[in-house]
């Protein structure tokens, strides 16, 4: 009765074991560099969140935050978008459209101006929190904005700290334009998926 109880005993920790492991194929026992696979549980709480902020970019004058590092010169006399410019940019981020409005990180990236006859860039930022409790964090956001139009939408594609694993997208609209004076300031809505 012993043997037999622990034959059963042993063979249910086998089928245990068999429904709990993934198979390893001869191609993946000769990655060097796999360290390790595994299936994450569904188990940890995911959680949206929604921040609003205002994004200051300004490409000319006193206090300049962005700066063109390329052109394309020979598409100036025939197009009027600025077909191939690439700027970089390090903006400050607000809680509101106005100048003086608490600082609560930083908008860091490249957009470049990828549209023969609109307006539209190709934009990846970090933003990079200094604030509160995401002081360090930072949100990933690459994507498509044509320029003009009232609501634009971009994928966030990841995240570090809090944000690790993040994915979701943002809703911007121009809140200000002064093409004289090269500054824009945007309303950034963001809808962050986080564990």
């Amino acid at each position: 009765m012993a043997t037999f109880m622990c034959s059963s005993l042993f063979l249910l920790l086998l089928l245990c074991c068999a429904t709990n492991s993934t198979l390893v194929t001869s191609s993946e026992q000769s990655n060097d560099y796999l360290i390790g696979s595994h299936i994450v549980s569904h188990a940890a709480v995911e959680r949206q969140t929604h921040f609003r902020f205002y994004w200051h970019d300004k490409i000319s004058g006193r206090n300049q935050t962005a700066v063109r590092v390329a052109d394309a010169p020979e598409f100036k006399k025939s197009i009027s978008t600025n077909f191939g410019d690439v700027y970089v940019f390090d903006d400050p981020l607000r809680t509101g459209p106005d100048e003086n409005s608490k600082l609560v990180g930083k908008a860091k990236g490249i957009y470049l101006e990828d549209g023969l006859y609109k307006i539209e860039l190709l934009v990846a930022i970090n933003f990079v929190f200094t604030d509160g409790k995401y002081n360090g964090s930072t949100i990933a956001v690459l994507g498509h904005n044509e320029v003009l139009t009232t609501v634009r939408e971009m994928p966030i594609v990841g995240g570090s700290g809090l944000f690790r694993f993040a994915r979701g997208y943002v809703q911007l609209r121009t809140y200000l334009y002064d093409q004289k004076i090269g500054y824009s300031v945007v309303e950034y809505n963001v809808f962050v998926n986080h564990y």
